[in-house]
């Protein structure tokens, strides 16, 4: 059984930043440090120990934050610009899992010292990350904070580098959420293009994954970005678009559609047909289409489907599943059937009653057909 993820923050982690916090400052109670963070650690999941480690931080490093993030600097592993991946603390320093509860201290203490706090995570992202710790100074500094993130474009550090794109994500998963930039991402978007053609696919990934984060609240917009990055893109940028797009594309974005060649394409749906009209729990619906090309050149068509789930309120909630991809010759006749099982999982809760199947080709609705859940499982 795999260890879990929150013993990242254990016994030995604490006592080697007591360590090296001692070293770079005398006065700094070790015992007091470790007693403190050690207390009911067990009983403690991962971001519970980080904060637990922060709080340590706050009561025996100097109040002082021009003589604290000095220290944290200090404490800091040398940095050969390597692999980041399971490094953490040894004799020379401090780096890996350790920089979390540092760089949230950053983030709490660090306000007034900006141009400390900045060093600060310029140095801590090049040891682990600083993308959740620098999110509170985009969001009451975005100004500048983002000044000082157009002077990292170049930096040598593909970790810094990285820091840049991630950092300003919108939704980053496990970190707050950056309002000004949900409403309006338009201040990242500059920052986003510049790191478009990075040398290193770590940073171009970053880089989709924030165009990811902005399709949620502005499909429409990412849509025309992806449409511009696509010009005489070659194969890096390509897959840096298709993943950035890759809510999009799984939603049928008519624009996204376009952007990638699979525009509206002129076809006659001949039959839509569920077979298995009245399921339960447990069982599927199974339903064919047929449906023809009626253009003059062969087209590529994506094939996807959408099942609006009823709610407990009577209403429907629409769930795009992925089909195939398919190349169409001209007149060319296409029978197809899929199998979709209804069972219990835990993201989604059914319930009984009329649900709708839609065909969807390239984006755009091409008939319906409906099932009746009624209640019950399987035998």
């Amino acid at each position: 059984m795999p260890e879990p993820l929150k013993n990242l923050f254990n016994d030995g982690v604490i006592r080697g930043m007591a360590q090296h916090f001692a070293r770079h400052d005398p006065s700094f109670d070790a015992d007091g440090f470790v007693a403190f963070a050690l207390l009911d650690l067990e009983s403690l999941e991962l971001k519970q120990r980080s904060d637990r480690i922060m709080e340590a931080m706050e009561r025996f490093l100097p109040d002082d934050f021009a003589c604290s993030g000095t220290i944290l600097i200090a404490s800091l592993r040398p940095d050969d610009d390597g692999d980041i991946a399971g490094i953490g603390i040894d004799e020379t320093g401090i780096a890996g899992w350790a920089i979390m509860p540092m760089a949230d201290y950053v983030a709490w203490r660090g306000q007034e010292h900006f141009d400390l706090a900045m060093r600060c995570f310029y140095e801590m992202t090049r040891r682990f990350s600083a993308e959740f710790g620098i999110r509170p100074f985009l969001i009451r500094q975005p100004a500048k904070t983002l000044a000082v993130l157009q002077g990292w474009l170049i930096d040598p550090s593909r970790h810094v580098r990285r820091l840049i794109s991630e950092g300003t994500r919108p939704r980053l998963p496990w970190g707050m959420q950056i309002p000004g930039f949900v409403a309006d991402p338009a201040p990242v978007l500059p920052l986003l293009e510049a790191l478009r053609d990075d040398p290193e696919e770590y940073v171009r990934r970053s880089v989709a994954n924030n165009l990811n984060d902005i399709a949620k609240d502005h499909p429409d917009l990412v849509a025309g970005i992806a449409q511009d990055w696509l010009q005489d893109a070659g194969a890096d940028r390509h897959r840096l678009v298709r993943h950035a797009c890759r809510t999009l594309i799984k939603q049928g974005h008519a624009g996204v559609m376009q952007a990638f060649g699979f525009g509206v394409v002129n076809v006659t749906l001949e039959q839509f047909e569920v077979m298995s009209p009245i399921i339960r729990m447990g069982e599927s619906v199974d339903f064919c289409v047929e449906f023809v090309l009626n253009e003059p050149d062969a087209r590529n068509v994506v094939l996807d489907y959408v099942i609006h789930h009823r709610k407990a309120n009577g209403t429907t909630s629409p769930k795009v599943f992925k089909w195939k991809t398919i190349t169409l010759e001209p007149g060319q006749k296409m029978v197809l059937s899929r199998r979709h099982v209804i069972r219990a999982i835990t993201t989604r809760r059914y319930y009984p009653g009329i649900h709708t199947i839609e065909l969807l080709v390239n984006g755009h609705k091409y008939g319906s057909a409906c099932f009746d859940l009624v209640p019950g499982q399987a035998a």
